[in-house]
């Protein structure tokens, strides 16, 4: 009993703890943000999904009338390769590298064989489109309705549930479908209500789609609809329930079709790989697993579906860090908040996956055949880190250990030590040929930097042991690409050097900037890991630490690289990165009077209109880091930083969606709100200090 009384004591005084009161309310935060659609959009889908498997869908809350696409973490294609070619007879070419030749994986075309076999593996593996899960409407006449057909058309993406409510009528015939998806299995989840099943005018069809290299570059929709000999469905069947097996070449995948109404299903007439899941009465409830194993697992009625989303959801909402910017005077307030909301959401059902994200996440394959770029690993997963959700970067962080073998077999191939990371590939490690795949370096301390970040907020044996593998051999390699010049006596990097702006001549680049900011970040946290496991730091590692070249400065200000001709009139397009040398990273031998005038010089002479995406987070840290926070929120909420009604980001001349522009943004609001190494004890440093500027906030992790 006084056990009891005690602990009524301590919840009546917590209820009436004056910090309670401080709390966000998440729910209010998330909701007022719920995206209202009333209008077809043949670009932006809604989307749910698991980080596994998203599925995208246009305003029916199906693919009804835009073959938006369902695309998953393990659907992967590749085509089968020409007869008689061998692919791992590849040659790449050789090229000179600091006195010897390397032998890189650029495009070889010297013999047919070559230009074959360059060409499979520009295409090969690329994602593919699992289905188009679509309505059969009909009209009063009984021909299929047209998308101008539909009447008060009105759509609402909850976010606090994960469900999409869509409404609209025809004939004055009203149509009620919720759409989710379940955050355990790949499993798509629709309930539909509507007098016109009873018409026997309403239907569902299933359709799958080949796929090929060709096909799968293209921009918002993939999938071969018209080539039905190429691929094969098969399926078998018991009363509520029907299994597909699919075959693309050598490839298979499976799905579940399930209904919980009473439902006739059929073949269609037309098209091999169609079929039709005909409701009965007024209402339908069905389900569509998708799995790259043979679905096995009981099934989930939509009902249960539904529910699971609205649990999972909740927990991701109250789970993390939160900020609330409704108190703020600048009406803007609502516009970033709007961004970071809808980013959270997107990149927890496109991006908290098995494998690192492609650029587009789960929404297209913006062509790069759906392969993920290692040097954007850190825009897509930095923020988990920051706003306390650890655990869904490491479902695909865990890519570094896979990789960790083939990756030496790189280095080595090569003629460096350690592991040398690819630029582009799939789950498969194999590097396209291609200029920027072959020279681009800014990727490889990665891995150095989220160890580092995950032993920030778990600093004990196990994370040493988790990471010491890859830790240091990223470290060998960083070491070991550097070369000794001996009239500087220095270490000194490239050329053969692709920047971060990928606009320089790779011959000609040497010693850029951002690139030995990183190096010399990469080999000081290397050598605290090297003291953490109490293992001597190798001399190699130690001396390029030490004699790492300094940044290159023409007229005090910060370059690209090292002797680059006419810097600020050819080169200020693409990414500035240079200035990521004190916002992304913590500034390391940064002259601090040379980076705020090249800051002010990138702002009054780069052309803003060809940049997009992380550039302006990445510009966003270094004005906070400077003291500039006006500037950051400006930054943060530039012309050119555009987030659609579905919080899908781009920019002029940018593809479309860009899913660094979402991490880059929820990195950089964790930075400004919960500081950084060196920031002091502030209060959100990073935002003005008037009262323009209010932000609670919960939650974060310190930025380094």
């Amino acid at each position: 009993m006084r056990v009891s009384y005690f602990i009524l004591i301590i919840l009546l005084l917590g209820c009436n703890n004056p910090a309670n009161k401080n709390r966000i309310n998440r729910k209010e935060v998330v909701s007022r943000h719920n995206i209202v659609s009333e209008k077809f959009s043949k670009r932006s889908p809604a989307q749910v999904g698991n980080g596994e498997i998203a599925f995208g869908v246009d305003i029916t809350g199906l693919q009804t009338f835009v073959p938006f696409n369902t695309l998953s973490q393990w659907g992967w294609h590749s085509d089968p390769v020409p007869e008689g070619v061998d692919i791992s007879n590849f040659k790449g070419q050789q090229v000179l590298h600091n006195g010897r030749m390397v032998t890189y994986p650029l495009r070889n075309e010297k013999t047919e064989e070559q230009k074959v076999i360059t060409e499979w593996l520009v295409g090969n593996p690329h994602r593919i489109n699992l289905a188009r899960i679509a309505f059969s409407l009909l009209g009063a006449e009984g021909k299929e309705v047209a998308m101008t057909d539909l009447q008060n058309c009105l759509q609402e993406v909850d976010l606090w549930s994960g469900i999409i409510s869509s409404y609209f009528e025809i004939d004055d015939i009203p149509v009620q479908v919720y759409t989710a998806c379940h955050p355990d299995r790949d499993l798509i989840a629709v309930t539909v209500e509507s007098p016109l099943i009873d018409l026997k005018r309403l239907a569902v069809k299933i359709t799958f789609p080949g796929a090929s290299a060709h096909n799968s570059r293209k921009g918002n929709y993939i999938g071969i609809w018209d080539e039905p000999d190429r691929h094969a469905t098969t399926y078998t069947g018991t009363k509520q329930k029907v299994i597909f097996t699919r075959e693309l070449d050598q490839e298979k995948y499976y799905s579940a079709l399930s209904w919980d109404t009473p439902c006739i299903f059929s073949e269609a007439e037309d098209n091999p790989h169609t079929y039709r899941l005909t409701p009965e009465g007024n209402k339908m409830a069905f389900t569509c697993e998708f799995s790259p194993k043979q679905i096995q697992e009981k099934p989930v009625t939509a009902k249960e579906g539904l529910s699971a989303s609205r649990k999972a959801w909740k927990q991701f909402w109250e789970s993390g860090a939160a900020v609330d910017l409704s108190e703020s005077e600048d009406e803007r307030w609502f516009e970033l908040e709007r961004r970071i909301v809808l980013s959270r959401y997107l990149m927890k059902a496109n991006e908290s996956g098995s494998l690192p994200p492609q650029e587009s996440g789960l929404v297209n394959n913006n062509g790069w055949y759906g392969r993920f770029h290692f040097e954007m690993i850190w825009w897509h997963l930095a923020h988990w880190a920051l706003w306390d959700n650890q655990e869904l970067a490491d479902k695909s962080l865990g890519i570094y250990q896979d990789f960790l073998e083939t990756a030496r077999l790189r280095a080595k191939s090569e003629g460096f030590q350690g592991t040398k990371w690819p630029k582009c590939t799939a789950y498969n490690n194999v590097e396209w040929p291609g200029v920027a795949h072959a020279f681009l370096i800014w990727q490889q301390p990665h891995p150095i930097y989220f160890a580092e970040m995950e032993y920030r907020q778990k600093p004990n044996r196990e994370t040493l042991e988790k990471w010491r593998e890859v830790v240091f051999s990223t470290a060998e390699f960083l070491a070991s690409f550097a070369y000794y010049h001996p009239e500087k006596d220095e270490y000194v990097l490239g050329p053969p050097i692709v920047p971060v702006s990928e606009n320089t001549p790779y011959a000609e680049t040497f010693n850029p900037t951002f690139e030995l900011g990183y190096w010399r970040y990469g080999l000081k946290v290397a050598k605290e890991w090297y003291n953490r496991l109490n293992i001597d730091v190798p001399t190699k590692i130690d001396s390029v630490y030490h004699q790492l070249s300094p940044y290159p400065v023409e007229d005090s200000l910060y370059v690209l690289y090292e002797g680059i001709p006419d810097m600020w009139t050819k080169y200020t397009f693409e990414h500035p990165a240079i200035i990521g040398i004190y916002g992304m990273l913590p500034g390391d031998d940064v002259d601090k009077v040379i980076l705020e005038k090249t800051f002010d010089k990138i702002l009054s002479t780069w052309n803003f209109k060809r940049i997009w995406g992380w550039d302006f987070p990445m510009l966003a840290m270094t004005a906070a880091r400077l003291g500039r926070p006006e500037l950051a929120v400006d930054l943060l909420l530039h012309d050119n930083y555009i987030f659609d009604e579905h919080g899908l980001a781009y920019g002029e001349g940018s593809p479309y969606p860009y899913f660094p522009s979402n991490g880059g943004l929820l990195t950089a609001i964790a930075m400004m709100a919960e500081g950084w190494d060196g920031a002091g004890d502030v209060t959100a440093p990073g935002f003005p200090k008037d009262s323009s500027w209010k932000i609670k906030y919960e939650n974060f992790h310190k930025f380094p």
